[in-house]
């Protein structure tokens, strides 16, 4: 499952990082995120509760940043299993400052299994662009 898009932050691009990257910020801005903790340097064990149409569950899995280049460049890596199936995947970001806002960069290729794959494609595609889009929203806030 391929999703890629963008969001524009009204910030500097230092600022951007530094709270893309902070784990309590990330914790509260991720749709389902009911625990983040931290397990060794940019590791991280997660518990989501996530729905997609009638598929609904609680996934337990691991979050890890990779390929730091900053202020310009990492690798959100994450893997996760529960009821409803499995899914893992990276998702590279990119950050470019222009005119002191930032435009953020995003693209992955995820893989999904199990009783959430069933729903589909396109509907799971669109429900996690919808949950990025969500989350970005409210990372905006901490800005």
């Amino acid at each position: 499952m391929k999703i890629e898009g963008s969001y524009t932050f009204n910030a500097p691009r230092d600022r951007v990082w530094q709270v893309l990257l902070d784990p309590k910020v990330m914790a509260q801005c991720m749709p389902g995120c009911e625990a983040l903790n931290e397990v060794g340097p940019d590791q991280y064990e997660a518990t989501m509760k996530v729905g997609v149409a009638a598929v609904k569950g609680t996934y337990k899995g691991k979050v890890t940043i990779k390929d730091k280049q900053p202020p310009s460049h990492y690798v959100l890596s994450g893997s996760g299993s529960g009821g409803p199936g499995f899914m893992q995947g990276d998702v590279a970001i990119d950050l470019e400052e222009s005119n002191g806002k930032t435009i953020l960069k995003y693209s992955t290729d995820a893989q999904v299994g199990g009783l959430i794959a069933s729903i589909g494609q396109r509907m799971l595609s669109g429900v996690a662009k919808m949950m990025v889009d969500q989350f970005f929203k409210k990372m905006e806030s901490f800005m």
